[in-house]
């Protein structure tokens, strides 16, 4: 329901965002991406497109730390969390909440499949306590010597730390606190 209100309070943005990427990076507007969710089912996830098109990326391969393909306007709406928008969509679908574990793309569910299969008994979400954490990532991983080795031996591990531990603790209050959590990140 609250995904509803959003979807539709927030139409004259999706609107406005839709013709902005239109008019200056062209089609797709929509980064569509399969990722691993509820009981290891894959789902197609939408975001505002960001970078410059890659199919690779639609499979989850792409350069770890690599920001080089984010567009002008891709880097504000990151920045904003703005190209998450699109996944209030996932939520009415099914697919996703507000707020839970982030869904990954199946190469990097597979390193650490038996924690994955943890995280994998609740809806994955928008937001979360390892979102809020990690909220500068692509900074951290530009600024390794290898991003891909840091995200798989050090941020994935601890993310999964982090989603166990929300998965242990969770309950509609936290969420709120979650929720406004990012909020104020994203507003800082």
């Amino acid at each position: 329901m609250i995904a509803s209100i959003g979807v539709i309070i927030l139409i004259p943005v999706f609107i406005f965002l839709v013709l902005l990427l239109l008019a200056f990076q062209g089609r797709p507007v929509f980064f569509i991406q399969e990722r691993v969710g509820l009981n290891g089912v894959t789902f197609t996830l939408y975001k505002f497109r960001t970078m410059e098109n890659c199919s690779r990326s639609r499979l989850g391969s792409f350069d770890i730390g690599n920001t080089s393909r984010v567009t002008k306007i891709g880097r504000i709406l990151r920045a904003t969390k703005l190209d998450e928008l699109p996944q209030l969509f996932n939520v009415l679908a099914g697919d996703m909440s507000l707020v839970g574990p982030r869904p990954e793309v199946r190469k990097w569910v597979d390193v650490y499949p038996a924690r994955w299969a943890y995280i994998h008994t609740v809806r994955p979400g928008i937001t979360d306590p390892a979102s809020i954490k990690y909220r500068n990532e692509e900074t951290l991983l530009s600024q390794s010597a290898n991003p891909e080795e840091t995200y798989r031996f050090i941020i994935l591990p601890q993310k999964l730390s982090i989603y166990e531990a929300y998965i242990n603790s969770r309950s509609t209050i936290g969420d709120v606190k979650i929720i406004l959590a990012t909020l104020i990140a994203v507003f800082k």
